[in-house]
């Protein structure tokens, strides 16, 4: 079993659940500053074969699928970033990397792929009008946002809507550079997938959190932010209003749904397919919820900002059921559990700090 990436945030906690389960395991991971820090250390699990290279470098990826049966695709530049110009970079990791690999996978015949995507392509996600049904509202404007309201309306009476969970059939609507590169990432999974007969599940994470997360650096989750934040002794910043609605997921939920679809592939898909499965707690909280909770331990409670980043989706659920269902996968850290172990946990120290306030 291959796990790239697997140095990293969800990479380790993947590989030593991988391991547990009595798969052997390499991981093949650049260790870039960005998500490790200057002196990154080789993964922490005893028993886990170390290939240390990118995955956008052929002859490194060429080695490190040797003897490989199936391979878990974690390897990406992750989150909003700082602005525009950060996409070249998250082109290259993802899709450059992507590509790389499935070339790699097609030349050695390796027909498994359990590939990491993000519930970022469905952008704004799904609504309801009380008059027009199911809507999807096109992006906010920054005359709404700017004047406080955050709510999206209705495309067609610009009455005010109700959040709805996504399933896996809605169309994608990537909206920032990141969401644009994951679905990439999935239409260039789907291409090799039929080309070589191979078979893919793709994964479409929602807001992972836990230990080991990456701290103080704008390619993190909001949850390290946060936590980054109380860390210092500082208020965790809400932008908005804090009303923002998200689905957080402890990072061992999502090795374990990693480890049902390595486990359960094989009966599920025929060769040449790729099935996705939204990966969420099924309980969505707010944005403020969390940050609330995270300073629970004794932090200083949050500050909500107004602020607003442009690219941001104001409400954004999607339904695992099929997940559940099909795979048998069942979250098991609720919310108040996990946000309980996360306000103490260790972070991963990282070179890309965030700018002082």
């Amino acid at each position: 079993m291959l796990v790239t990436g697997g140095a990293g945030f969800i990479g380790t906690h993947l590989a030593r659940m991988l391991l547990e389960a009595g798969h052997g395991v390499r991981v093949l991971d650049a260790l870039l500053d960005a998500a490790h820090g200057a002196s990154a250390p080789a993964p922490p699990t005893a028993g886990v074969e170390f290939v240390h290279g990118d995955v956008r470098d052929p002859a490194t990826v060429e080695a490190a699928l040797r003897g490989v049966d199936a391979v878990c695709h974690q390897a990406a530049m992750v989150g909003a970033g700082k602005d525009f110009g950060d996409a070249p970079d998250y082109v290259e990791c993802n899709d450059l990397g992507s590509a790389v690999l499935l070339s790699a996978m097609a030349r050695q015949r390796v027909r498994t792929l359990v590939l990491a995507g993000s519930m970022v392509v469905y952008g704004e996600g799904r609504y309801a009008c009380a008059r027009h049904g199911t809507v999807r509202p096109g992006p906010r404007q920054i005359e709404d946002l700017t004047a406080g309201r955050f709510e999206p309306a209705c495309p067609r009476c610009a009455s005010a809507l109700t959040p709805e969970l996504v399933s896996e059939d809605a169309p994608p609507d990537p909206r920032t550079v990141y969401a644009a590169t994951k679905i990439a990432q999935e239409y260039l999974a789907a291409c090799w997938a039929r080309d070589s007969g191979g078979r893919v599940i793709a994964l479409r994470y929602h807001n992972v959190y836990g230990p080991g997360m990456p701290c103080d650096t704008p390619y993190a989750g909001v949850a390290s932010l946060f936590r980054s934040a109380l860390a210092r002794g500082e208020p965790p910043r809400v932008f908005e209003d804090g009303g923002q609605r998200r689905d957080f997921i402890h990072v061992q939920d999502i090795a374990a749904a990693n480890l049902a679809a390595l486990t359960g592939l094989d009966g599920l898909l025929p060769p040449g397919t790729l099935r996705a499965y939204n990966v969420g707690s099924g309980t969505p909280h707010t944005v403020g919820e969390m940050a609330t909770a995270l300073a629970s331990s004794g932090g200083p409670q949050p500050t909500i900002t107004g602020e607003y980043r442009l690219g941001d989706v104001r409400h954004i659920t999607a339904c695992s059921a099929r997940l559940r269902a099909e795979l048998g996968w069942l979250p098991q850290v609720s919310f108040a559990e996990g946000m309980r172990e996360f306000a103490d946990a260790p972070l991963r120290e990282s070179t890309a700090r965030m700018p002082a306030e």
